[in-house]
């Protein structure tokens, strides 16, 4: 409990020192509305402007990940919302913030290489996520990424992009 009202409060304190930046509405093809900031800024930077994702940039800065979601990439995420983390029973949770190694293996599990748009997706049945492991992709009701459903596509960062799913993937382990 302590580690996970430490890594909120980071989190809280990372969010608060980041400028939030001018964002306009656009539709993707597939009809989803992606928010894409004028001043764009890498993944980390983008997601904290957000306001959505207080656990997942908490699980970036326990693992370490923060300094390379900032890296030149390009990097593609597929980052669960805060409602996404609320669905992991809270005993779960603290004991994945608290394995290091287990939470770079999920977290690294939501990434892949390069900047794979929504129009990219269309084409594909598979990822090969940074962690090594194969999302399954599926296209036929919408887009579903790994039994996620991504809610929002193509939010551009200026090292990759981001598309926002309901729920936490977990790697075969």
């Amino acid at each position: 409990m302590k580690t996970l009202l430490m890594l909120v409060s980071v989190a809280g304190l990372a969010l608060a020192g980041c400028k939030k930046s001018d964002t306009t509405s656009s539709t993707t093809p597939a009809g989803d509305t992606a928010t894409t900031a004028a001043t764009v800024g890498t993944i980390p930077e983008v997601a904290a402007a957000a306001g959505s994702f207080t656990t997942l940039l908490a699980a970036v800065g326990a693992a370490d990940l923060g300094a390379t979601l900032s890296g030149p990439g390009p990097f593609t995420v597929f980052a669960p919302t805060d409602e996404a983390f609320a669905k992991i029973p809270k005993a779960d949770l603290d004991a994945l913030l608290a394995d290091k190694a287990k939470l770079t293996a999920v977290l690294t599990y939501h990434v892949v290489a390069g900047k794979v748009m929504a129009k990219d997706v269309a084409g594909m049945t598979s990822a090969t996520t940074v962690q090594g492991g194969a999302l399954a992709i599926d296209t036929s009701a919408g887009v579903k990424v790994g039994g996620a459903t991504v809610i929002t596509a193509d939010v551009e960062a200026s090292n990759g992009v981001i598309h926002v799913i309901d729920t936490v993937l977990l790697p075969p382990m």
